[in-house]
């Protein structure tokens, strides 16, 4: 008995925190997307707030933004990243530094991360300063227009610095766990280098390629600190006109924010439901 009431006794602090602030949170959000808000005596439930969101231009084309900003971050730093992967893996002497050096912005949060990209990228910033002084362009206001930009450059720019590497250390520990006995038989029968990879690497790399990209599109999907700071005004990323609406003095526009953070909860929760499911098959074929 005291073994069966061990591991729930342990669990039940972090699962209380769980319940009170995620559940809590998503349970409130949800009976305000409905209307439900007696603090400005609004007590009848209705679907009003999702009709009105379907019906603004602005919501779909900030849901477009936002999977143009998913899609392209998520593509680009999936290539970076396999191709960062198999170079690290034949790095001989030092393989354990240049690792640690790859994976160096881990830790750094994505807020700095944009802040370093507005610095450097912006039109006001160090590369449009330079070119100026080096004579490439007449004025620092001629440098391309990488932030807050209708293409979100400068959004989808620090996704794929951050991204990168956190993809890449997932490659690169299948990779390293393989091993180089699967290629040597491959590369004794004549397979090239482009058979090994495609026949032989390829099929161990998918399902981390696809867990791994499902997650980064699931962040970047529902990420408001880089759009709020890197984009343009509108359209805006969903979650920043989710935001904006949630900070918006008018309670009554309240309900249609929350509809928005449900509607991208929901196709979050999609995304991860889809990686659990690869992850499954992917453990019952090992």
């Amino acid at each position: 008995m005291k073994n069966r009431l061990k591991i729930p006794i342990l669990l039940a602090p972090a699962l209380t925190v769980i319940l009170l602030f995620f559940v809590g949170g998503l349970v409130l959000a949800l009976l305000q997307s409905v209307g439900y808000m007696p603090i400005i005596g609004r007590y009848e439930v209705s679907l009003a707030a999702y009709r009105a969101i379907f019906a603004r231009e602005d919501f779909y084309r900030s849901l477009a933004l936002t999977a143009w900003i998913g899609l392209v971050s998520t593509a680009v730093s999936t290539i970076f990243a396999l191709i960062s992967a198999l170079t690290l893996r034949r790095v001989g002497r030092g393989r354990r530094a240049t690792t640690f050096i790859f994976q160096l912005n881990l830790p750094i949060p994505h807020i700095v991360g944009a802040i370093g990209i507005l610095f450097l990228f912006s039109q006001s910033g160090f590369l449009a300063r330079l070119g100026h002084l080096g004579g490439i362009i007449h004025e620092p206001a001629d440098f391309p227009a990488l932030v807050f930009d209708p293409y979100a450059i400068g959004i989808i720019l620090e996704y794929v610095w951050k991204s990168t590497m956190f993809i890449g250390v997932i490659l690169l520990a299948v990779l390293l766990s393989l091993g180089d006995s699967y290629e040597d038989v491959a590369r004794s029968l004549g397979a090239n280098r482009w058979q090994r990879f495609r026949f032989v690497l390829l099929p161990f790399l998918l399902p981390a390629i696809m867990s791994s990209s499902i997650l980064v599109f699931a962040f970047t999907f529902g990420a408001f600190e880089v759009p709020l700071l890197l984009g343009q005004r509108y359209p805006s990323a969903l979650p920043v006109l989710a935001y904006r609406s949630y900070t918006d003095v008018d309670l009554n526009a309240r309900p249609e924010a929350m509809a928005m953070s449900v509607i991208i909860a929901v196709i979050i929760s999609m995304l991860v439901f889809v990686y659990m499911q690869l992850t499954r098959r992917y453990l019952r074929e090992e």
